[in-house]
């Protein structure tokens, strides 16, 4: 019998699990040499996405941005993979608008 051991992939946490308001970074710091940057950073837009909307914004920039390509490897329709992509493209703006962001 064999005992198969699952890895969980750990996540970046984007939003505070106690009052839901996006997480900031605090720290960075260099594997290599120990060095500690400490401030108050706001994570960069694309980390505040969901793992499903970061897949979706790869696969349309190996599709070379056609919906067309996306719409066949996704088995939707067309109009569907743009109404993906068009509330993908609002959920960004918004994340743009919060404080800390620049436009």
């Amino acid at each position: 019998m064999f005992n198969f051991v699952l890895l969980m992939e750990k996540k970046l946490p984007y939003i505070c699990p106690a009052c839901a308001a996006p997480l900031w970074v605090h720290s960075l710091r260099c594997t290599r040499c120990d060095t500690e940057v400490t401030g108050s950073f706001p994570l960069p837009v694309l980390l505040q996405l969901t793992e499903e909307e970061q897949h979706f914004i790869l696969n349309f920039v190996k599709c070379s941005g056609s919906l067309k390509v996306m719409a066949e490897q996704l088995g939707l329709s067309y109009p569907s993979v743009r109404n993906l992509l068009d509330d993908l493209i609002a959920r960004l703006q918004t994340l743009q608008k919060q404080p800390g962001h620049s436009q």
